[in-house]
């Protein structure tokens, strides 16, 4: 497939280095410019270019980008044909993206987001961490690969966004229409905490609506208290511990 990928964080730049050792022609952009990219993203065959020329002629476009940024690229998307899949990635954290009405009042994020872009969205790899996403992938069939859910009202835009995810190293989990994506949102049983894809559907199963907020907040807080104290020393899987036991 042809992708365009706009945003090169840490789950942006990870799929830039993976995705084209799949076999599939990827087109990678910033905020800052195609000559800012690290060589090590395109390590793989990724082609860095500008914002404009990741979303032309492209099959697939990825969104990891924050996502009170958004909204600034309607006007971008806006001549990608309708049959482009869009892809989001980005997770609401008011502490980044500022307070956000909508959301606060309990509307699912990718619904925001769809009205913001004017076009439909599926959600993926917004549930998994940095460091699982860059150390933990598998190959299809490895007892201990994890499994991430994907949710939309697309169903051949989930199939095309599961294929891409089974190419990154994890199993796609459908996790019903972006009405219920909230289900996946920081704060429920299955953000961040490594499941296999047959424990997925049952934590989904258990996640409130309300508490997610609360749970979020609280984990952020002791992960940016820890990150942030010298004296600490944070193992490597410290993260998805934490979110176990808080959100599961």
């Amino acid at each position: 497939m042809k992708i365009g990928l706009l945003g090169l964080g840490n789950i942006g730049s990870t799929l830039a280095r993976r995705l084209p050792t799949a076999g599939h022609l990827v087109r990678a952009a910033n905020s800052r410019g195609p000559e800012t990219i690290d060589e090590d993203i395109l390590s793989t065959g990724t082609r860095a270019v500008t914002a404009e020329e990741a979303v032309r002629d492209v099959d697939v476009i990825i969104l990891s980008i924050p996502l009170s940024t958004l909204p600034k690229i309607a006007e971008l998307l806006a001549s990608v044909p309708s049959e482009t899949v869009l892809i989001d990635t980005s997770n609401y954290y008011p502490s980044r993206d500022g307070r956000i009405e909508a959301i606060e009042n309990g509307q699912p994020e990718s619904e925001w987001v769809i009205e913001q872009l004017r076009r439909p969205v599926i959600k993926a790899w917004n549930a998994v961490g940095a460091a699982t996403l860059e150390n933990r992938n598998l190959p299809a069939g490895h007892p201990d690969r994890i499994g991430l859910p994907i949710s939309g009202d697309d169903p051949e835009a989930k199939r095309v966004a599961a294929t891409l995810m089974d190419d990154s190293g994890f199993d796609a989990v459908d996790a019903g229409w972006i009405t219920d994506s909230w289900r996946q949102q920081p704060g429920s049983p299955v953000y961040c905490t490594e499941l296999s894809a047959a424990q997925i559907p049952a934590a989904l199963e258990t996640a409130q609506k309300e508490r997610l907020p609360k749970l979020r907040e609280f984990a952020a807080a002791i992960l940016l208290e820890r990150w942030g104290n010298p004296n600490v020393t944070t193992d490597p899987g410290y993260a998805v511990k934490l979110s176990r036991m808080i959100y599961m």
